[in-house]
């Protein structure tokens, strides 16, 4: 302190020239000299102190101590705090990040964000870097517990051990401090009667399944027993022309290729009075006593509540959906199917109905009749669906959805444990990340745990159903974790055609679990499209949210090579055992792989700048699908069955489709992308796109699934193109059209930037 006055009053007291300047003097006066210009010119004139207007003379020396003691003191308070400030104010520097849709993180001179109230400041740390992390922290051995622990049997929709999983997610997301909240549900399930077991009686047979096909309608009925395949429309086909009629049939059916659900549908449309399912040996490869257990709702959610929630069942009146079966539908297993199979009769069927049962001809039958009984009851039931979220420290209003089941018929180990393992390690690993790693996640991140979902995604459809208003404008994916692991060796996905750039992207960042390179490389990349996509069917948990929410969904599959589905799938077969086989022993290596697979996608989607939605990605669809409506209302035009429409409307709007499409490339290729307002704003005309392909002129209750080119119902390009209502078509064709164009004009953004050529 003593060195510092010193060297404070030495230059105090040294020479000092300004407009004004006092000269010390050797006799002690104070004498003030005048610069009247920095260059010396002019007159110099002494004056005595106090002798100019606009100076006054310094305070004697004990005064200008005191100041200069003052003045230290103040310096040194000043240092010091500014000191405390810096260290408990100091943010962690950052590397800057470009918010290209698939662009890595930049190296380089580290640079201070400044924070953008009242959000935090963000983050950004480099992609690989983070990458990596998430990698370290979902390991096999992480897994092997995690399993264990979800691995309960008995956890039926509703149940007491269904209620204690949905705790035990419940107080995971509460240890990691995520804001857990539950959403209860009063929800109609159809359950088997104990007391009155469903029979089937085909002559001295009579036969006892417990197997069940829920939402069937019940009652007795007797018809004759005709066996149709699979029971796709063109099996259906196939046996009428064969001369076996139909109508007040029971129909036999072989389980596969497409859901239960549309298998009675199709029956039903041809007039049939009921329909069997069992499992066939050629695509079923176990016991032949193994029971069945599914739904056929032709729908998704409580088929009690079509387009609302279920919050309060005594809150609305009571109605029914239009895609409840009307005819009875029971499941058999392979031993009763071939005791029909044997006795049936009637015509030859082709080569391609045959299966693999033993000793069976696979006769068409038509001649003797089987009485089929189902005494199935409604039971109301409470469900919880169980949330946790980490919230985004940019855009916390815009998030990602990751979601699981965790209800099942038997043990479900493949259905609901892996699933359920997957979304709690990962919610852990991302929790890890923000608190210990310096992670920020620029959005938000909803873990859901469904239940219900044997049903028919009744749980995360209620959810849908209840909060429609407010989701469809801030959930911008959804990724299901259901099924992810069925085996080893290949590998399939079903999504939004918006998400096939973040797919092809993720295959190429996630090694492969088969020991060398990546899943990209796994699957045969030159063709990995072809190898890989799968159109999503309507049985898949994805497709709620898809076609009835129009948020960009993804299901994706580690399977076995050749193989089209998981077969231990509702029954009491899916344990843990079995899929350990289907694995070759290496379950929690590819749930590891698979939590890693859905990881890198959401991470990819809450860290970029910019969403990955691939406007582009939907060109090709679109244009296949209106190439065969053109050519369909051509010939019908021709042929003068249709008259005044003109299919090039469709094609304009298609154009105009493609243009915003392309105005959105142009946009980020030409918009600084450093810029957080540019990059919302570019964010928002991206989620337009799903949502705005559901059709407005549809209502969700007689038609949820509402998506224009995903959808179900006559409203879809896919139905217009196969119409034979020649004023059905003439209609739907006209608002299809505007559908499309109206989903270009919100693509566009600015209503002055709209391209309307209509």
């Amino acid at each position: 302190m003593d060195r510092m006055r010193s060297a404070f009053n030495s230059v105090m007291k040294s020479e000092r020239y300004s407009r004004f300047t006092l000269q010390p003097a050797e006799d002690g006066e104070q004498h003030a000299e005048i610069k009247l210009s920095d260059d010396g010119a002019g007159d110099a004139a002494e004056l005595e102190a106090g002798g100019s207007p606009s100076f006054r003379p310094a305070p004697p020396r004990q005064s200008r101590r005191s100041v200069v003691y003052l003045a230290l003191g103040t310096l040194l308070i000043f240092v010091i705090g500014y000191l405390v400030g810096y260290v408990s104010h100091r943010k962690p520097r950052v590397s800057l990040v470009s918010c290209g849709a698939t662009t890595q993180g930049t190296e380089g001179t580290e640079t201070p964000v400044a924070p953008v109230a009242p959000v935090p400041e963000e983050f950004h740390m480099d992609w690989k870097d983070i990458s990596q992390i998430l990698k370290q922290k979902l390991t096999s051995q992480a897994f092997e517990l995690a399993l264990r622990d979800f691995d309960r049997p008995g956890r039926s929709a509703g149940s007491a051990e269904d209620m204690n999983i949905a705790n035990a997610v419940f107080e995971n997301f509460k240890k990691l401090e995520m804001s857990p909240w539950t959403d209860i549900h009063y929800v109609q399930l159809q359950t088997p009667d104990s007391q009155h077991p469903n029979r089937v009686q085909f002559g001295s047979d009579v036969f006892e399944p417990s197997g069940f096909l829920a939402y069937s309608a019940t009652g007795t009925v007797q018809g004759r027993l005709v066996y149709a395949n699979y029971g796709r429309r063109e099996d259906l086909e196939a046996v009428q022309k064969k001369s076996v009629e139909l109508k007040g049939s029971v129909v036999l059916l072989r389980a596969g290729k497409i859901s239960f659900a549309e298998q009675v549908d199709n029956a039903a449309s041809k007039g049939a009075s009921a329909v069997l399912i069992y499992p066939d040996y050629e695509n079923y490869k176990y016991r032949t006593n193994t029971q069945l257990y599914g739904h056929v709702h032709l729908g998704s959610g409580d088929p009690y509540t079509p387009g609302f929630p279920s919050f309060n069942h005594t809150q609305f009146p009571p109605t029914q959906s239009c895609g409840l079966p009307k005819i009875p539908a029971q499941t058999i297993t392979g031993n009763m199917a071939a005791a029909l199979l044997q006795k049936i009769g009637g015509p030859e069927s082709d080569s391609s109905f045959k299966g693999k049962l033993n000793e069976v001809s696979y006769n068409l039958g038509g001649d003797k009749n089987v009485t089929v009984e189902v005494n199935n009851v409604l039971v109301s039931r409470e469900i919880h669906n169980v949330f946790g979220v980490i919230k985004g420290f940019n855009d916390p209003d815009r998030y990602i959805v990751l979601g699981a089941q965790r209800d099942s018929w038997g043990d479900g180990y493949a259905k609901a444990t892996v699933g359920t393992a997957i979304l709690t390690e990962l919610a852990k690993a991302f929790h890890e990340m923000v608190e210990k790693d310096d992670f920020r996640p620029r959005r938000s991140i909803v873990f859901a745990s469904w239940t219900a979902g044997e049903y028919g995604s009744v749980g995360a459809t209620e959810w849908l159903e209840g909060y429609m208003s407010n989701i469809d404008k801030k959930v911008f994916t959804y990724i299901n974790l259901d099924g992810a692991i069925l085996g080893r060796g290949s590998f399939v996905a079903s999504a939004s055609p918006l998400l096939y750039s973040l797919l092809e992207h993720t295959m190429k960042e996630v090694k492969s679990p088969l020991g060398s390179g990546t899943v990209y490389d796994m699957v045969g990349n030159k063709k990995w499209e072809a190898n890989v996509l799968r159109p999503m069917a309507m049985d898949d948990p994805a497709y709620p949210f898809l076609a009835f929410s129009g948020i960009p969904s993804v299901s994706f599959h580690f399977i076995s090579p050749n193989s089209e589905s998981y077969t231990y799938y509702g029954t009491g077969l899916d344990t843990m055992d079995h899929l350990n086989y289907q694995t070759n022993h290496h379950t929690s290596e590819m749930t590891a792989v698979a939590a890693q697979f859905a990881g890198q996608m959401a991470l990819r989607l809450v860290h970029d700048h910019l969403l990955v939605l691939d406007t582009s990605r939907y060109g090709s669809l679109l244009t296949d699908v209106i190439r065969r409506i053109y050519k369909r209302v051509t010939q019908l035009t021709r042929s003068g069955q249709l008259k005044d429409v003109n299919p090039n409307w469709l094609n304009l709007a298609r154009g105009s489709f493609q243009r915003a499409a392309d105005g959105i490339n142009n946009a980020i290729i030409n918009t600084d992308l450093n810029d957080k307002e540019a990059c919302r704003i570019l964010n928002d005309r991206l989620m337009t796109v799903e949502h705005c392909l559901l059709s407005p002129y549809v209502s969700p209750v007689e038609t949820p699934f509402r998506h224009l080119l995903l959808g179900r119902g006559s409203h879809t390009l896919a139905s217009i193109a196969d119409s034979t209502d020649m004023e059905q078509l003439r209609v739907q064709l006209a608002l299809a059209t505007w559908n499309l164009q109206g989903c270009a004009n919100a693509m566009t953004g600015d209503v002055w930037d709209i391209d309307n050529e209509i």
